[in-house]
């Protein structure tokens, strides 16, 4: 019988962080109509119908320590955000189609985000591959030493350096009720379809999180 990972201090404080986090959206969802346009604009699209069974599995295992997981009601195609990857030159979610993806924006002065990079990093390592991956995107204004000092510090490797030093995805995230803070999450399919959100961080390498990614990924 596998040995249980130990619920450390760090675990605990993410979970209840990520609890009132949870908390918080379901208190803004009620003013914010989820139209979900991306940088330019999200599209509803064909191609998500088979997503409403996808994100009825994010309800189902959205437990314990990813609770504030909140699946999307209406999927859909978020492939116009766009970021700049590894080698500086601009991505969109649609280079990653095919993938199931965690999309998760953090900065170096959020705390909480801090906190949360180790866990990604570990589901990265431990999940990344042809059919998942952590796209972790950085949204440090100025430039690159601080966040990549910080990466190196943390011994955060495993996770791909992207950045937006414009902020731009989550301010589109924000406008269309996604995004009200750091960290924010986004399940996205493999078809680039939103199935899940959550604002707040979690221990994504929790076994909830690691069933869940199996289950979308499997779909």
């Amino acid at each position: 019988m596998p040995n249980k990972r130990p619920l450390g201090l760090p675990s605990v404080r993410l979970i209840l962080i990520a609890a009132f986090a949870g908390l918080l959206a379901g208190a803004v969802a009620v003013y914010v109509m989820p139209a979900l346009s991306g940088n330019a604009a999200a599209t509803a699209d064909t191609a998500c119908a088979g997503a409403v069974q996808q994100a009825k599995t994010v309800s189902e295992l959205a437990k314990g320590e990813i609770a504030a997981l909140t699946a999307t009601a209406e999927p859909r195609r978020l492939q116009a955000l766009t970021f700049k990857g590894p080698d500086g030159g601009a991505l969109k979610l649609a280079s990653f189609e095919g993938k199931t993806v965690l999309l998760n924006l953090w900065a170096t002065w959020c705390g909480p985000c801090r906190e949360e990079m180790p866990a990604l990093n570990r589901l990265q390592e431990q999940k990344g591959g042809d059919r998942f991956e952590v796209v972790a995107i950085n949204i440090d204004t100025g430039g690159d030493e601080k966040p990549k000092a910080f990466l190196d510090e943390t011994g955060v490797h495993h996770l791909a350096y992207y950045r937006d030093s414009s902020m731009g995805v989550f301010n589109a995230l924000k406008k269309e009720g996604l995004a009200f803070g750091l960290p924010v999450t986004l399940v996205i399919n493999r078809q680039g379809c939103l199935i899940g959100s959550m604002n707040g961080p979690a221990a994504w390498d929790s076994e909830q999180a690691k069933s869940l990614i199996d289950r979308v990924s499997a779909l």
